[in-house]
């Protein structure tokens, strides 16, 4: 049982608080005068719409599936008050969205806010006081450890850096601040997933439509409720009938908890298995495509209209990946999409088995064209502690033995909450960030690249950057060829062009291109 002697705060909390920043002036009318313009001689305009047309073509399009010109408005919401949790289940587990959010990775959170749900699904005040008294010990964790951590990582980049105490005072004050952000970056771990976050969030009208049918398909179907539900209402505010001609309402039932009654053991002996076939690798590859790469050296003579004796199958690929003859790998702007022979490389695909945990995971699921298969946590909890520890705090003994104890305390909440019957939705709120997330993820090689490039920069998250250096290692073993050119832009670009580093004061400090993939990462 945790310790409930700890001391502990007010945990302040708040409905959802959304706002509508920008939208379109007449998003219903918009949408039928594109339907219009398919059939037309010409561009119409949504002032020549009709009530008759809103009606017709409204129902035509929208209840026989032709919703692409719904999908012309788009909104954006300025969303605040709402939950890691939520945006990791539910606002982000699908690709069509924009999102700018607040970073736990950089911004100190001194204050315990966090989703605290009504008292109604609690059941009782005892169960509402052990869940804010849970997020309350999970700040104080967070706010030990980062002291803790913050002369280990002090240490180490001095001594990448080069520092000493007779350094420049503003090279000092750099080191001083990035410490501080490395440190946070670690103990954030410690934090409830029912921590707030703010964020700016876009997307198109009919993308809106999908989530409010499927606000329950998660595992915050209460706050994605209310979420969804407020965005819609700003929308109603401007244009009433971009919803109100449609009616449509919330899915009740969904077939992924009908046809699931996991018994109390489920996710231990889910987790066990899924441990057993990553073999102590943090991404293991599990399938892949096996003719990739004359796939793609056929993908590739189809763009450029050459025949195999003009272009061997050897000459494409390094056509394709070869930074030194094909420009668009040393792009900072992903044209990749756009350009005619990086489209080859849609064609070879690779599916990996990976565990990060959620924090780890909130950032992966950006990378929205290799999506995952991940869990419904309600579907696979565990009564045993079951997270990811960071490496700045394995090395650290006292800081490890806190960690433990705030792992341990925050399963102990969860636990009490459901044996007296808070229902799973609810409880697993007060799950740390480093909750352990297994999923699949899949994506062709066009996309993988682009999600390699980024994450092997020593500036990535560890955990993501780990996986990454799995991947690309599992793929050399398979495909060694299409491996060669794989690698952060300062791999790619020396001996190319300037800048090698791309992220200009944010250099890393190390020298990663003289050795990738062997340089050791330290912090």
């Amino acid at each position: 049982m945790f310790d409930s002697s700890r001391p502990g705060e007010l945990v302040e909390s708040a409905p959802p608080r959304i706002t509508l920043r920008n939208a379109f002036a007449h998003p219903f009318d918009s949408a039928i005068a594109a339907a219009r313009t398919c059939y037309a001689p010409r561009l119409i305009t949504a002032e020549e719409i009709t009530d008759k047309q809103r009606l017709n073509i409204g129902a035509a399009t929208f209840y026989s599936g032709h919703h692409t010109v719904y999908q012309h408005a788009h909104f954006e919401f300025g969303l605040e008050n709402v939950s890691r949790q939520f945006v990791w289940s539910f606002l982000h587990a699908h690709p069509f969205y924009n999102s700018e959010q607040q970073s736990q990775r950089y911004v100190r959170l001194d204050r315990a806010q966090a989703y605290v749900p009504p008292v109604s699904l609690f059941f009782d005040e005892k169960s509402k006081g052990i869940y804010e008294g849970a997020i309350a010990r999970a700040w104080n964790y967070y706010r030990e450890l980062s002291a803790l951590l913050i002369g280990d990582a002090r240490n180490i980049l001095n001594d990448i850096w080069h520092v000493s105490p007779m350094s420049h005072p503003r090279r000092l004050q750099k080191i001083e601040r990035s410490a501080e952000k490395r440190a946070i970056e670690i103990a954030r771990y410690a934090l409830p997933v029912a921590a707030f976050t703010t964020m700016v969030h876009t997307l198109s009208g009919i993308v809106l439509h999908r989530l409010w049918r499927m606000s329950s398909a998660s595992d915050t179907p209460s706050e994605a409720r209310a979420v969804i539900g407020a965005m819609v209402d700003e929308v109603k505010k401007i244009d009433p009938q971009f919803f109100d001609r449609f009616g449509t309402e919330p899915l009740e039932e969904l077939p992924e908890f009908k046809d699931s009654q996991p018994a109390a053991s489920a996710g231990e002996c889910f987790a066990r298995e899924f441990d057993a076939k990553l073999n102590g690798k943090t991404s293991r590859l599990v399938d892949y495509s096996p003719n990739a790469l004359r796939i793609i050296a056929e993908s590739y003579r189809a763009v450029a209209g050459l025949t195999a004796s003009e272009c061997s199958d050897a000459e494409a690929i390094d056509r394709l990946l070869n930074p030194a003859r094909n420009l668009y790998r040393l792009e900072t702007l992903n044209v990749t999409v756009h350009a005619p022979m990086m489209r080859a490389l849609q064609h070879a695909n690779y599916t990996f088995a990976k565990k990060i945990s959620h924090t780890a995971d909130s950032q992966d699921q950006r990378h929205r064209m290799v999506p995952g298969s991940r869990p419904l946590l309600t579907l696979a909890d565990t009564r045993e502690p079951d997270y990811i520890t960071p490496m700045l705090l394995a090395a650290n003994p006292r800081a490890k033995e806190t960690y433990d104890r705030a792992m341990h305390d925050a399963w102990s909440a969860k636990n009490q909450l459901l044996d007296r019957g808070v229902p799973l939705e609810i409880a697993l709120y007060v799950l740390p960030n480093a909750k352990s997330i297994r999923l699949y993820e899949s994506g062709s090689l066009l996309h993988l690249l682009h999600k390699w490039t980024m994450r092997t920069c020593f500036n990535a998250q560890e955990e993501i950057f780990q996986a990454s250096i799995d991947e690309i290692a599992q793929l050399r073993e398979v495909h060694p060829e299409l491996a060669r050119y794989i690698g952060p832009p300062c791999h790619l670009r020396t001996g190319i062009t300037t800048p090698i580093c791309t992220e200009g004061s944010h250099f890393c400090g190390v020298k990663v291109w003289l050795d990738f993939p062997n340089t050791p990462r330290r912090i």
